[in-house]
């Protein structure tokens, strides 16, 4: 396997989206006394961790930043597999699509987790410079050139 170069490369990413996409088609067969709690709950986080992946594929610039992304997005995917435990617990889903789903949702938290222990592998392509501790030792002038082309007969 080669360098990923977009998040959608990711394996990840791959399986969280899929994961998604079952979270979202069996959740339609849920009670709809539940469709603000336990279903918005469980959409809501698996839609997280995957969307988490993309922003912390994005930030792997700074490896703190990289690192906090990918560990919410674990948050995130473990809270998941909370909720599919409640939806088994009411017997909104039968014991095989509870195993199945639940072991899809431990693989992303495995490879997250893998992720956060090897943070460096990801952002090792990225800049070294960290931008925020460069100080600017001079003063910024302003430059009112640009006023110069304005109209003003408009105002």
């Amino acid at each position: 396997m080669g360098v990923a170069k977009s998040f959608r490369d990711l394996r990840v990413y791959q399986l969280a989206r899929k994961a998604v996409t079952e979270v979202f088609e069996v959740t339609e067969n849920f009670p709809p006394s539940e469709k603000y709690q336990l279903v918005d709950q469980i959409r809501r986080s698996s839609r997280a961790t995957k969307a988490l992946i993309a922003e912390g594929w994005a930030r792997r610039r700074y490896k703190a930043a990289f690192i906090s992304k990918i560990d919410e997005a674990l948050g995130e995917a473990t809270e998941t597999q909370s909720w599919l435990d409640d939806a088994l617990d009411r017997g909104y889903l039968a014991s095989e699509q509870f195993e199945s789903m639940d072991n899809e949702w431990s693989a992303v938290t495995s490879m997250l987790a893998r992720m956060i222990d090897r943070a460096s592998d990801f952002c090792k392509y990225s800049s070294d410079t960290d931008y925020r501790g460069i100080v600017n030792e001079e003063p910024l002038l302003a430059d009112d050139s640009f006023l110069d082309d304005l109209d003003y007969s408009t105002r």
